[in-house]
């Protein structure tokens, strides 16, 4: 045991996400650009060589979900009653326990400790856990299956 107990998990955010959309609207998130500006902790030095990789994957908090607004359980994606009633661990709502979002991100430029991105569904505000570049080895292996309704909540995201 390390002393870290399995509940404890400390994370403190790497940076914020600054411009971009103010507000978490649900479609038409392809064309938003905003940047990744990280702390004081990191020097230029933390992303050298990001710069070769055309996009990058942000891990990022849905900071302005209240706590009481998290849905454990299952629920209809968009209040659509004419879609299956699915597991929180079904669908990617960010009503979800621990508020965590994952997207893949166009990368654009990267000038001292910023990151310019497109396409990134976080909000001016939100913090940034992590940043990985998006290497095409770690996609899926193999066919990908969704369900219909997945396909048409996606026909206009971004």
């Amino acid at each position: 045991m390390t002393g870290t107990e399995p509940n404890d998990i400390p994370l403190q955010p790497i940076g914020v996400v600054s411009g971009g959309r103010t507000e978490a609207i649900d479609d038409q998130w392809g064309d938003v650009t905003a940047t990744i500006v990280l702390d004081d902790r990191f020097g230029v030095d933390a992303l050298a060589g990001l710069d070769e990789f055309s996009h990058v994957e942000v891990v990022f908090q849905f900071h302005l979900v209240d706590e009481d607004d998290i849905q454990p359980g299952s629920r209809h994606p968009r209040g659509r009653t004419d879609w299956p009633e699915v597991g929180i661990f079904a669908q990617r709502a960010r009503m979800r326990p621990n508020r965590i979002g994952v997207t893949v991100c166009e990368l654009i430029a990267v000038e001292g400790r910023n990151i310019a991105v497109r396409g990134l569904d976080a909000i001016d505000g939100s913090p940034v856990l992590d940043l990985k570049p998006h290497m095409v080895e770690f996609e899926r292996r193999g066919p990908a299956r969704q369900p219909d309704w997945a396909t048409e909540l996606m026909r206009t995201y971004w």
